[in-house]
């Protein structure tokens, strides 16, 4: 059977620019007056983090705060950084000493590594706002040299919640190991030491309202993808059924869940489009098995966009993930989103119109969703 020829989605964005005023303006409205050191080790506009730390810098911006930034970066991040922003080296420089370790001691090496280079280097502000794994000794510090607040910009829900959704992940796919536990001391340090922890979804928000939190400590952080992800000049339906993911090649994003359901699915003109990279052998030889037994799946990294403008549906099968810019761009670009009930945006889909929600980890469910897509069934015009 071909894929229905009807439109599989809307073919304009949802999130059109009275919204984005809309969640700019609440941006603005939580953020701190007054000088503010902002902190992540993502290079700036770079990735998740990377656009999570550009969009609180120009909400800061539009305020007309004194705003310092201290972030990492790559030789490509630097041209689009503002200007007079400190930055450390790359996540890759500070990584080498460790590149033989496990992902977990890894990235354990790497956060604190960060911290202690970002530490070494807060100036005078009267508010410190720094990612949650990576700003221990950054608050520490603040709080010493009599910042007027300090608070955690939390990237995930409460690790906690992440170490029990990585657990369920690693059960059905025991191709990876799990690295958040080994992080979870240091991030109940901060959360301890923060005085407000933002927060970028109703999702990450619930967490640490089930962990003890106060609502009066957490402050919701809107987030937006960025302004160049939109619907294409033409945007008709091309001769195969593309479904794209587009993000890290891991486990605990539902890479391999989504892999296993495509795999149920024969239909000859659906092509499954990962766009990201694997971080483990294990989901290396996992990919390149399946590639090499279904050639209708393929990798290829880089700049998603060309791809989302393509695409009849995007899959984003997360076990957790705070807020997930890749499924909102795809939104962006008017393309029907499948997400897992443990991903952030979800608040951002009309159910049935503009994508489907869906219980996180179950392989049946997914794969009847993109059945019912590609058939035409699934969402409403």
């Amino acid at each position: 059977m071909r894929a229905s020829t009807e439109p599989s989605g809307p073919t304009r964005g949802p999130l059109d620019a009275d919204w984005r005023s809309q969640t700019e303006r609440r941006q603005q409205a939580v953020l701190p007056s007054g000088s503010v050191l902002v902190s992540c080790p993502a290079p700036f506009g770079v990735g998740g983090l990377g656009r999570h730390l550009e969009e609180i810098v120009a909400a800061l911006d539009r305020s007309g705060e004194q705003t310092v930034c201290v972030c990492g970066s790559t030789r490509d991040a630097e041209a689009e950084k503002p200007g007079g922003l400190p930055h450390l080296p790359s996540m890759t420089t500070l990584l080498a000493p460790a590149m033989r370790l496990s992902p977990s001691w890894r990235h354990w090496r790497t956060s604190v590594a960060f911290d202690r280079s970002a530490a070494g280097r807060l100036t005078s502000a009267e508010h410190l706002i720094a990612f949650n794994g990576t700003s221990l000794a950054q608050l520490r510090k603040a709080r010493q040299m009599r910042f007027g607040s300090v608070s955690l910009m939390a990237a995930n829900s409460h690790m906690r919640h992440v170490i029990r959704q990585h657990d369920l992940a690693y059960r059905q796919y025991p191709l990876e190991r799990p690295w958040a536990t080994r992080l979870l001391r240091r991030n109940l340090r901060e959360y301890e030491l923060a005085e407000s922890i933002y927060v970028a979804s109703r999702y990450t928000r619930e967490s640490f309202l089930e962990e003890g939190f106060s609502e009066e400590r957490l402050r919701l952080f809107p987030l937006t993808p960025h302004p160049r992800f939109s619907p294409g000049a033409h945007q008709d339906a091309g001769e195969t059924f593309d479904i794209v993911y587009a993000g890290s090649l891991t486990v605990n994003k539902g890479v391999a869940l989504l892999v296993d359901a495509f795999g149920r699915l024969g239909h000859r003109d659906m092509r499954l489009v990962l766009v990201g990279g694997w971080k483990t052998p294990g989901m290396r030889r996992f990919i390149s098995e399946a590639c090499a037994r279904d050639p209708r799946i393929t990798v290829s990294p880089g700049d998603p966009l060309p791809h989302l403008r393509a695409a009849r549906l995007f899959v984003h099968p997360a076990y957790e993930d705070g807020f997930a810019y890749a499924p909102a761009e795809a939104l962006a670009c008017g393309v029907p989103v499948l997400v897992s009930e443990d991903t952030g945006m979800k608040d951002l889909i009309d159910p049935g119109v503009t994508g489907m929600i869906l219980p996180t980890g179950e392989l049946g469910t997914l794969t009847e969703a993109i059945e019912s897509a590609y058939r035409g069934e699934a969402f409403g015009r």
